[in-house]
């Protein structure tokens, strides 16, 4: 099933239809240990509609943290020693592929995070900017994987190559991240076959495009939700990027007008223009 956050409320979506809660806060709502089965028993209570898929927002709460983890595929690793070699931190990305604890780092608030059809942003003080797809995984309170949605997490190149430890600057301000257009609400685990895929647009033609597996992704999900909630605690639940396997070559940049299209099988496609 497919979780919508609306301005109309909040709208489930199945084989049979689309059927629209209203009056419901979204927060306390996904924070649910057994969302899935919240859902099948809203939606006996509810008659299908045709239209209840109009004003779609990003799927994260008003208090909801937005946490993302880096070098998680081999093309990830590979991409970060690259624009870092000249800094002299390359070595740090190889080890912390290798390493047990995984790299996690705070991405954004959710007045930072948009939605489907919304604009990103590319840093003013920038000149190599891409955005990473990534599965994102909606976390409960408790530390329970409740759904998916498809995540855009924008990245300045030149900044965090410049050194490693202005990661911040490179990942978090203002339009950051995209999340949507939906949260896949499933039984259990999404299949290691799953497929992401990135298309660039550029007036009117494709500048890039590429597509991963999640069996390629190094870490399991269980593990980085693990890392996140260590010493941290959510009390509406958060939602966390696993980390990206398309990175555009390296002579790509975003640029103003771009086009950026995510989708995963099984959630569907994130659409965002660069501002």
């Amino acid at each position: 099933m497919k979780l919508y956050k609306t301005k109309q409320g909040i709208a489930i979506e199945n084989e049979s239809g689309i059927y629209v809660l209203q009056n419901e806060n979204w927060e306390s709502f996904v924070n649910d240990d057994n969302l899935y089965q919240k859902l099948q028993e809203k939606i006996k209570e509810l008659s299908p509609t045709k239209d209840g898929l109009q004003d779609v927002l990003a799927p994260i709460g008003s208090s909801q943290e937005l946490w993302a983890c880096g070098v998680t595929y081999l093309r990830s690793k590979i991409g970060r020693q690259e624009e870092s070699k000249d800094a002299g931190g390359g070595d740090f990305y190889g080890r912390v592929y290798e390493a047990d604890r995984p790299e996690v780092f705070f991405k954004a608030t959710p007045q930072r995070v948009v939605g489907t059809n919304e604009k990103v942003r590319i840093r003013k003080d920038s000149t190599w900017d891409v955005p990473e797809p990534e599965l994102t995984l909606v976390v409960s309170s408790s530390g329970k994987i409740v759904g998916y949605t498809a995540g855009n997490d924008m990245s300045s190149r030149s900044i965090e190559g410049e050194n490693p430890l202005y990661l911040p600057q490179a990942k978090t301000y203002d339009k950051c991240a995209a999340v949507g257009p939906c949260i896949l609400v499933a039984q259990g685990p999404l299949p290691q076959e799953t497929t992401i895929s990135l298309e660039i647009k550029r007036e009117g033609s494709t500048a890039f495009q590429g597509s991963v597996a999640l069996s390629q992704m190094k870490r399991k999900p269980e593990e980085l939700v693990s890392y996140v909630y260590r010493e941290c605690s959510f009390p509406g639940g958060c939602l966390i990027m696993t980390g990206t396997g398309i990175v555009p070559e390296s002579n790509f940049t975003l640029r103003s007008g771009d086009e950026i299209l995510i989708s995963i099988e099984g959630i569907g496609t994130l659409r965002n223009v660069v501002e």
